[in-house]
């Protein structure tokens, strides 16, 4: 899969781990710029980022939260959610050093 294939491909080489929210389906995220319907759910976008906790990363950032888009305030629990997600893994990396 497409997570594999990037972690083959960054391998142990230092990683910079950078999330779109406009790649989430705007059910979830529609405080963004360019939704993207048929996008990923939020716990697939959770899952997707713990997956990639093995490799060598050294930051992260989310990208695209636009929440004067969003008047329900969804998008940003869901940046904010998905940030923590980075903030985790970057923190097992950089533990592993």
């Amino acid at each position: 899969d497409v997570i594999d294939e990037a972690k083959s491909i960054v391998g142990t080489e230092p990683a910079y781990l950078s999330f779109d929210v406009d790649g989430l389906d705007p059910v979830y995220a529609p405080g963004t710029g360019t939704p993207e319907i048929g996008g990923f759910s939020n716990l697939e976008a959770q899952l997707m980022i713990r997956e990639l906790g093995d490799l060598n990363l050294y930051g992260g950032d989310l990208v695209e939260v636009a929440p004067p888009f969003d008047p329900t305030g969804n998008t940003a629990l869901t940046g904010a959610t998905l940030m923590f997600e980075i903030l985790c893994v970057v923190a097992q990396s950089l533990s592993r050093r």
